[in-house]
């Protein structure tokens, strides 16, 4: 009877990270989803682009 009440106990215990797990994937997967609709339709633009096509320092004049 012990041996079966232990088993009840980690039975729910494995439920109950099983849920977290699935409750924070779902977290993760919609912040996601959130961030990629946000740089697609562009209303996050509050910083501007964050990559660009321009470099940093101008390029120097080639020696020949």
């Amino acid at each position: 009877m012990f041996e079966y009440e232990l088993q009840q106990i980690r039975t729910a215990e494995m439920i109950r990270e099983a849920d977290n797990y699935r409750l924070v994937r779902e977290a993760v997967r919609s912040r996601r989803a959130a961030r990629r609709e946000a740089a697609r339709s562009g209303h996050d633009d509050t910083e501007g682009r964050v990559h660009s096509r321009r470099h940093r320092t101008p390029r120097s004049a080639r020696v020949a």
